[in-house]
């Protein structure tokens, strides 16, 4: 099956445990359309680089999958219909990465500089 990796923005004024909840019922939907989904990391909330529906900042969710393309039709639907996701973008990939995503190794490389700087 194609690999898929799914980023949606969620609305600043929901919780995060709301957005993890979001996050869970797409994984859901791509699990019960014979697809499996690989890995799911949340980014947080993060500032968006311009407004979209008079948010400012957004929780930020990675979903890897290795789904038909139905389920991910499916998915992308669902994120369609609901409120809280201001935005969603799925590609296809042709390897699933190692290790964590860019994002959040950059956030780790964020505090050893602060680190560094402050010894």
């Amino acid at each position: 099956m194609p690999l898929y990796e799914t980023v949606f923005i969620a609305r600043q004024d929901i919780s995060a445990k709301a957005a993890e909840d979001l996050a869970k019922a797409f994984c859901k939907i791509v699990n019960d359309n014979d697809g499996k989904v690989e890995n799911t990391e949340s980014w947080g909330l993060r500032t968006l680089a311009y407004k979209i529906k008079k948010n400012r900042k957004g929780h930020y969710t990675l979903i890897h999958s290795d789904a038909p393309h139905a389920a991910i039709a499916e998915m992308e639907r669902q994120m369609r219909l609901n409120e809280d996701v201001l935005r969603y973008m799925t590609v296809r990939i042709d390897a699933l990465p190692e290790g964590p995503s860019a994002i959040l190794k950059q956030g780790d490389g964020d505090d050893r500089r602060s680190e560094e700087g402050r010894e």
